[in-house]
């Protein structure tokens, strides 16, 4: 038996609220996504002070970003599985009060270990909340809303990692890179506790044998290998996304050091042009995400096609700017349009995997997503462009990094030959029962 069939009630497309709650919780949800990122990556322009206060390798550079994926990448089932039974508010609280925590705890760091290990609490506080930003957004908006809010929501990030580069290098170069930590990870806790006051949705009731899959880790993590097994679009979607995050991270994280050691900019002024190129990637998303949407307005499977078309495209132009001889300024133009290129996939391919999965489990099946991205995305760029740069310079590595694009176009079009039956078999139910405020399952 169909278990789908079972749960499906008639379609609605309104607001869960209404417009004045949704676009509240969108804000806030929105304002505290910039901050993760605000957080997540301030190193990356306190690289060249780290680099000659402590004599790290670019391969323990590049850690120090990773390891913040990498430990997202292993909280988000466990953050998600709980929200998904308990409370979306809530969780999202506990996060955002833990990941600012630890910023703040990297100001007292006085070794590579230390710091490393902090960086790493970082991760664990930020773990599942795309995953749950992402649904409960999805949740309070109607699905014709979806495909381009969501695309903002992601694109906050870089408006986040824009924040971090610009005040990391600022900060560092007045007080000292210690001091950076401390500014950018207090916002965190006050937009935590502002956000009790965001409106949060019932669970969506469901029959016994789907129940039984969100009761614990282990019976989820079988359900998702269940599903990835059973979907290629979610499975496709997860390894392009992923892949196309890797060239995407690689240039965010590596750019001031680029800039820093080849153009001999000073830290403070790298990171700020760095920052211009985060821009670009933060408009490229939101307008890439517009363009995806209108793409696949009469035939979905176009969405994917024409990501593929993106994700070749940045490649082509990144790998030029970085293999060829150029001018700086013109160098620097080439940067940029890659930037702007490079995030083309970053709402799309949540509303994608949104569009596949059911809505009682959408903040789980969407931590699936964020697994892949930060695991085999977001962890893999910095480190292993770190790694490459030990062994063959920081320049020839930047250039190599976006042929992951290829991997990601590939991934896509496989994606585009299931995503239309497999969008029409999860159908939208009617909107999930409204809870009262802040009220748990």
């Amino acid at each position: 038996m169909d278990l789908h069939a079972m749960e499906k009630e008639p379609a609605q497309d309104g607001y869960l609220f209404g417009p004045g709650q949704a676009w509240f919780a969108f804000a806030m949800t929105l304002a505290l996504m910039v901050f993760d990122y605000v957080d997540r990556q301030v190193i990356v322009s306190l690289f060249p002070y780290l680099k000659a206060d402590w004599g790290l390798s670019d391969k323990q550079l590049g850690a120090l970003v990773s390891v913040v994926s990498v430990t997202v990448a292993l909280g988000a089932l466990p953050v998600a599985l709980f929200a998904d039974r308990v409370s979306r508010v809530r969780s999202i609280v506990a996060m955002a009060t833990v990941w600012s925590l630890a910023t703040l705890s990297c100001m007292w760091a006085r070794s590579y270990g230390a710091l490393l290990g902090a960086r790493a609490l970082v991760g664990l506080g930020e773990a599942g909340y795309g995953a749950v930003g992402a649904a409960l957004i999805a949740s309070h908006f109607p699905a014709r809303m979806r495909g381009a809010l969501l695309a903002g929501f992601f694109a906050s990030a870089s408006v986040g990692s824009v924040l971090g580069v610009m005040l990391g290098g600022v900060i560092a170069a007045r007080w000292g890179w210690q001091a950076a930590f401390g500014v950018v990870g207090a916002p965190g806790l006050v937009l935590a506790l502002l956000y009790l006051k965001v409106r949060d949705y019932r669970t969506v009731e469901m029959t016994p044998a789907l129940q039984a899959k969100r009761q614990s880790v282990g019976q989820a993590v079988a359900h998702i290998a269940r599903v990835l097994a059973g979907s290629r679009t979610m499975l496709w979607v997860c390894i392009g996304g992923a892949a196309q995050l890797i060239v995407v991270s690689a240039l965010w994280s590596w750019l001031p050091s680029f800039l820093n050691r080849v153009h001999g900019v000073a830290p403070g002024p790298a990171g700020m042009k760095a920052a211009i190129v985060v821009l670009c990637g933060a408009a490229g998303a939101v307008v890439w995400g517009a363009v995806v949407d209108r793409a696949g307005s009469r035939h979905p499977r176009r969405k994917l096609a024409t990501m593929a078309v993106l994700c070749l495209a940045a490649m082509a132009v990144l790998v030029a700017a970085f293999g060829l001889s150029w001018a700086p300024s013109t160098q620097f133009a080439l940067i940029a349009l890659g930037g702007f290129l490079a995030t083309c996939t970053v709402g799309p391919v949540s509303a994608i995997v949104i569009d596949v999965i059911h809505p009682g489990v959408r903040a789980t099946g969407s931590s699936v997503l964020a697994l892949f991205q930060n695991l085999f995305g977001l962890a893999a760029g910095p480190f292993l462009t770190g790694l490459l740069s030990d062994s063959w310079g920081l320049v020839p590595a930047l250039t190599a990094m976006p042929l992951c694009a290829l991997l990601a176009a590939a991934a896509f079009l496989r994606a585009a030959g299931s995503y239309e039956g497999e969008k029409a078999s999860a159908a939208e139910p009617a909107h999930p029962v409204p809870a009262t405020r802040n009220a748990p399952a």
